[in-house]
């Protein structure tokens, strides 16, 4: 099918990114859109995308959460998207604006209703303290113009159970579940495993609670390695007790390592998805998550981790405790992984994509 896919921006390569990539190796060739371009950032295919006229303002790649006032004005001046079987959106924030001509079937692959405008608390850091306030003022009229394009949109697929509730609350509609690709060849068990060293990995912002994980290790007899930086980062490490090591960012193939290592991945952050859950049981390593959020799809108790009811370092705590004394099957959580493969994407995205050509009524 001839298709084009846009993206909110590439300015790096993540969970997002690599979806796009994925829908790439369905349908080669197809036109890629966006709103900002950083190539030396993305893997030849993604490169080629087309930026809009954001791409000129100076340092826009760095600091693209700064021009977000200025993203529905960028989708609205871009040529609509013809002469195609079928348009998709891989949408966070404004992609799903996309214009498409009338009778283009429209499928939006939406990672979460823009959390800037409905969950505003949790990506307030992401802005200079000078312009919160005024951020968050913006965000009704965001709320607004993000639920009249959903009317958009001929399907949504969400990329796990908690999206495809926040859609429905958001837009009113309901929506598919093809959970995003992990590198399940990549990540692959060893069979070494360190039995008092547990790892957190992700940004070092407010929402992913690293804080919470810290303090729990307090006063416990096992060892943190925290990977990943950000805006918490010197805060955490005056406050860590000796237990705990900062490892910064760290290469795939050190974060392989690490997984394979960790006697268990300790991760209480509330996630549309939560990849780098996948990705540590497909080394064959459990994980600590939280109840809600993308763990509720990923983790299943005590099979493949253990799920916490709250964030509080006092149920972490109580969580790796357990997690100390329990042995799970290292293949059994492997096999379970492996659900999320690229190949088990790329097979969904494809038939639903067939569906909606073959049937574009709206859903």
């Amino acid at each position: 099918m001839r298709i084009a896919i846009a993206h909110e921006w590439l300015v790096s390569f993540a969970g997002s990114e690599r979806c796009v990539a994925e829908m790439l190796e369905v349908y080669p060739g197809s036109e890629v859109v966006t709103t900002l371009l950083k190539p030396g950032a993305l893997p030849e295919p993604l490169r080629a995308a087309k930026p809009s006229l954001l791409q000129h303002v100076p340092r826009a790649t760095e600091h693209h959460e700064w021009l977000l006032p200025a993203m529905p004005w960028a989708w609205r001046l871009r040529p609509r998207l013809g002469e195609l079987d079928a348009v998709v959106s891989s949408s966070h924030a404004c992609a799903k604006a996309v214009r498409v001509e009338s009778g283009t079937p429209h499928l939006c692959y939406c990672h979460t209703p823009m959390r800037y405008a409905w969950d505003f608390a949790l990506e307030r850091e992401r802005f200079p303290r000078g312009l919160r306030t005024a951020a968050r003022g913006a965000m009704g009229a965001f709320r607004s113009w993000d639920r009249s394009t959903a009317r958009g949109v001929t399907r949504f697929v969400a990329n796990s159970r908690t999206v495809a509730e926040r859609i429905r609350r958001c837009y009113g509609r309901d929506a598919e579940i093809i959970h995003p690709p992990v590198r399940t060849d990549y990540y692959t068990p060893n069979g070494g495993r360190d039995g008092d060293t547990f790892l957190f990995v992700g940004r070092l912002v407010g929402y992913k609670r690293a804080d919470a994980v810290v303090e729990a290790f307090a006063g416990l007899p096992y060892r943190l390695l925290v990977v990943g930086g950000g805006q918490q980062a010197e805060a955490l490490r005056e406050r860590a007790t000796p237990n705990v090591t900062f490892l910064g960012k760290v290469d795939d193939e050190e974060l392989r390592r690490r997984y394979r290592e960790a006697r268990a991945l300790v991760y209480p952050a509330i996630e549309d998805f939560g990849i780098v859950m996948a990705e540590a049981q497909a080394c064959g390593t459990p994980v600590i998550g939280h109840a809600e959020g993308g763990a509720a799809d990923i983790v299943e108790e005590g099979v493949t981790g253990w799920l916490v009811g709250e964030q509080s370092p006092e149920a972490i705590r109580r969580a790796v405790r357990r997690a100390a004394r329990e042995d799970l099957d290292p293949l059994a959580i492997r096999r379970r992984a492996e659900r999320f493969s690229a190949d088990r994407f790329r097979d969904a995205f494809r038939a639903t994509m067939e569906d909606m050509v073959a049937d574009p009524r709206p859903r």
